[in-house]
């Protein structure tokens, strides 16, 4: 064999093997992103699922401030029918209250006559059914 034709044949098997190696490397890359892609489809399988878990959460969420909504509505319609009912109540007794002071006033001996010594001159002495009732009253229209 001749040296100039040896040479030729020396860079084709240095280009080869340098090829070969390059090969091998790319093979374990590929490999890897084999690997890689498996794991990477496990975790967009477990994303989705998460996900499909998550809408069917939110709608039963939704579903239940649905009906939480609903219901707090209807016991704010049936509050404030007890509410006119009471203001109602509390007219029709303030009314009777003030029909009972006067019928009181009416019934009493005259304050000048039996006025306690320790009472001042604009006070009236109140009996103590009388006193509870305007403190009950009282507190009613607070």
């Amino acid at each position: 064999m001749q040296a100039g034709s040896l040479l030729p044949e020396l860079v084709l098997i240095g280009l080869l093997a340098a090829t070969l190696f390059h090969a091998i490397r790319l093979e374990r890359a590929l490999g890897v992103l084999r690997r890689d892609r498996a794991m990477l489809e496990q975790l967009v399988s477990g994303f989705n699922a998460a996900t499909h878990d998550a809408q069917i959460g939110v709608d039963r969420l939704r579903a239940a401030a649905d009906g939480a909504g609903r219901e707090l509505a209807a016991q704010i319609e049936h509050a404030k029918g007890l509410r006119q009912d009471m203001e109602f109540l509390a007219q029709r007794g303030e009314a009777v209250a003030d029909r009972m002071e006067v019928g009181l006033r009416a019934s009493r001996p005259s304050a000048t006559a039996r006025q306690p010594e320790n009472a001042s001159a604009g006070e009236q002495p109140r009996s103590t059914a009388e006193r509870d009732l305007l403190r009950v009253l009282r507190a009613a229209r607070a």
